[in-house]
């Protein structure tokens, strides 16, 4: 089997480290791993500039859902591996002197989230709705960019019953600290709150602790990014998906043995490994799976969410969103 030259584009984590450095290699492929912060990866593999690469997975759902419906034809392909995944209690912030003390006060309020579409905002929504009875509609929803102005969304979202207007001019930052909004969802934290700027602070004040009690009752550790191949490429070298896999999963499962060291620690944080067992008592020993079956009800529930907020003509099915050689192959390695 001839090698093939593939080019990958994602964020460097210690998840995918092993690519980066070549200590894994997938079969018959010299993969090219092109670090990038994960938006300038969606935006340029929207352009069809990489084979490969990390993909919001809600703007990736929503496409699926599209041409399901008889919209454009999907360009791209997704493995079930997961470079990001992140609880998204701690993105909610609030302006203290708006009054919001609990996640039912955000009913009726003003709320700026860099896209409407984004995967952390779907989450934080779903949370909002199924947890405490906060629905989409009941909030006035500004868009824009977090720190720099004029951010423009990867997909165009227009919904019926929910007001979403977006800002050119000023940043979502600079307006929850002017009052301009009351509360703010981003996966970043906005600079006034890193500043320690008194007014501005997270919903949940002890993130932790919320984020673990909400994992103990749903079972959801949320997916943020998804792994998409070009389709043409897929369709032409079908063995490409299933190396891609099987090489995530490696540099995933060598990156879990190696938070299991307790000497040396292997990461630059005091505790790390009393961290380390706490998560897999709580989590399992593959805290971070691949692969759609340990994953399908997670995934099922960014279906369910990116329907229920209007994002989607047609509710996307688990398995519309990947390979099918692939979702076999890692549904047989449970």
């Amino acid at each position: 089997m001839a090698r093939l030259s593939i080019s990958y584009a994602g964020h460097f984590s210690d998840r995918v480290q092993d690519l980066f450095y070549g200590a894994v290699k997938p079969e018959a492929i010299d993969l090219h791993f092109i670090p990038l912060q994960p938006f300038q990866a969606f935006a340029r593999m929207l352009r069809g500039e990489f084979d490969c690469a990390e993909m919001s997975f809600s703007t990736y759902t929503i496409m699926v859902a599209r041409a399901k419906a008889g919209g454009s034809a999907m360009p791209f392909v997704a493995i079930p591996v997961f470079p990001s995944r992140t609880f998204r209690h701690g993105a909610i912030y609030v302006n203290r002197k708006a009054g919001i003390a609990r996640p039912e006060d955000l009913a009726g309020r003003r709320v700026g989230v860099p896209e409407y579409q984004m995967t952390a905002a779907v989450w934080a929504r779903g949370l909002l709705m199924r947890e405490y009875g906060v629905r989409p509609a009941s909030m006035r929803w500004t868009t824009g960019g977090l720190r720099d102005p004029g951010r423009k969304p990867m997909v165009a979202v227009s919904i019926p019953d929910i007001e979403i207007r977006h800002e050119e001019r000023k940043t979502l930052d600079a307006m929850i600290v002017a009052g301009e909004i009351d509360a703010l969802i981003a996966p970043q934290a906005p600079p006034s709150f890193r500043a320690g700027n008194p007014d501005i602070g997270r919903l949940f004040s002890d993130t932790a602790a919320a984020e673990q009690a909400y994992f103990r009752r749903t079972g959801l550790f949320p997916i943020m990014h998804v792994v998409v191949l070009r389709k043409e490429l897929c369709e032409r070298h079908p063995w490409v998906a299933v190396s891609l896999y099987e090489a995530f999963e490696l540099a995933k499962n060598n990156c879990l043995e190696r938070l299991r060291v307790e000497e040396p620690v292997p990461i630059s944080l005091p505790w790390s490994s009393d961290l380390a067992k706490t998560t897999v008592e709580m989590m399992g020993a593959d805290f971070w799976p691949y692969g759609v079956e340990k994953n399908r009800k997670v995934i099922a529930a960014l279906c369910d969410y990116t329907w229920e907020q209007g994002l989607v003509p047609v509710r996307a099915e688990v398995d519309d969103l990947f390979a099918p050689s692939v979702a076999h192959l890692s549904n047989l390695r449970l």
